[in-house]
């Protein structure tokens, strides 16, 4: 079946061309022991040991209820309380968790695609040749990422929402800039820390077992990809003048407001006949969005910090936002956490796998002795 069966509104064409800027950089340097080389390539040889195969090392078997994929409360839902919710059957409110959850996959999925276009931008323009090769593992995890979220759609929910309009020009925005570094600001700082927070809001909460297999190990390939655009960005910026700062700093306050007051689910309330103004204010009063909104930023404040844009408006954008005290938040420490969840998922599965066998080899040794 074309996805465009799936799409609850259909995009007026399935692809989207966004002109490319800046210049392709080749680099003639092909000394990888070059002093300050050492830390990319430890991350480049990492982004190569970990590549895994998404049609193997998670469990496609597992059955998922389309109208529950998530095991998502009823209180958590925007309309919960209401005078709608009044008015639904169990059958409606099942259609309303299946869209929810179509949503926010939906959304992931579209990210996931940017994230792999950004990451080969990166490679055709970063100058230096061991951000290059890094960058080509990434390109392979996103492409990962991406096939995982679609197949899941596709296969156990069966409907997919388009790519949310500021979502979409946040990435027209870093995907449009020349300048090399901006694929990292966007993609890397902001898209990924507004999906790491989405991701491990559901992966931390969620009781299905396929959900949560498929969030664990794409946010085990992330804390690579954070730390590498960590990395990267703090080693150029202290290059760069006060001017050019604040032009990032700029667009990182832009894009945090974007991402803040706009990612809200609006669509899924509309598409359920709720006029648009309505679903602003319902999805405003959720305590649900609040909670994420604060957990939204919880990577990214950290993390702009660390690369060294934490000028006086940024901050001051962060106290509105309520979110500056989260600049001392430990990275490094939830990284290591997003790396050892995927880790001890592996070893759970891997050991009631090996129970079973067993059990199976046992039961036919004693089926053996029996006829004997």
């Amino acid at each position: 079946m074309s996805t465009r069966d799936l799409y609850t509104t259909a995009p007026p064409t399935l692809t989207w061309q966004v002109p490319a800027t800046g210049a392709a950089r080749f680099s003639w340097e092909y000394d990888m022991g070059a002093a300050g080389r050492e830390r990319l390539l430890a991350l480049y040889q990492k982004g190569k040991d970990k590549q895994w195969d998404g049609a193997t090392r998670i469990d496609w078997d597992l059955e998922v209820d389309p109208y529950d994929p998530l095991g998502t409360p009823d209180d958590v839902l925007t309309l919960h309380g209401t005078r709608h919710w009044a008015k639904m059957t169990e059958k409606d409110k099942g259609d309303l968790r299946r869209h929810y959850a179509s949503w926010q996959f939906s959304q992931f999925l579209h990210g996931e695609q940017g994230a792999m276009i950004c990451a080969a931008r990166i490679v055709e323009s970063v100058p230096d040749l061991d951000a290059k090769f890094y960058s080509a593992t990434q390109t392979m995890d996103e492409a990962r990422h991406a096939e995982i979220y679609g197949r899941f759609l596709h296969d156990k929910i069966g409907m997919l929402y388009p790519i949310n309009d500021n979502l979409k020009g946040l990435l027209d925005d870093t995907l449009r800039d020349a300048r090399w570094d901006m694929p990292y600001l966007g993609m890397q700082v902001l898209i990924e820390g507004l999906a790491l927070a989405a991701f491990g809001m559901i992966r931390d909460t969620t009781d299905k077992p396929l959900p949560k297999q498929i969030l664990a190990y794409v946010m085990q390939d992330e804390a690579r990809h954070v730390a590498f655009g960590r990395m990267a960005l703090r080693d150029y910026y202290q290059q760069l003048s006060d001017a050019e700062l604040r032009e990032r700093e700029e667009f990182v306050i832009e894009g945090c407001y974007l991402m803040r007051d706009r990612l809200r689910g609006v669509e899924v309330l509309e598409n359920f006949g709720i006029p648009r103004k309505e679903a602003e204010e319902l999805s405003e009063q959720s305590e649900f969005l609040h909670l994420f909104r604060k957990l939204l930023f919880s990577r990214i404040v950290p993390c702009v910090k660390d690369i060294g844009l934490w000028g006086e408006r940024l901050q001051r954008a962060y106290l509105d936002m309520g979110v500056f005290d989260l600049g001392d938040s430990n990275l490094d420490l939830l990284m290591t956490q997003d790396e050892e969840i995927a880790e001890a998922l592996d070893r759970e599965r891997f050991a009631a796998e090996e129970r079973e066998r067993v059990a199976e080899v046992a039961e036919a040794i004693a089926e053996g002795e029996a006829m004997s």
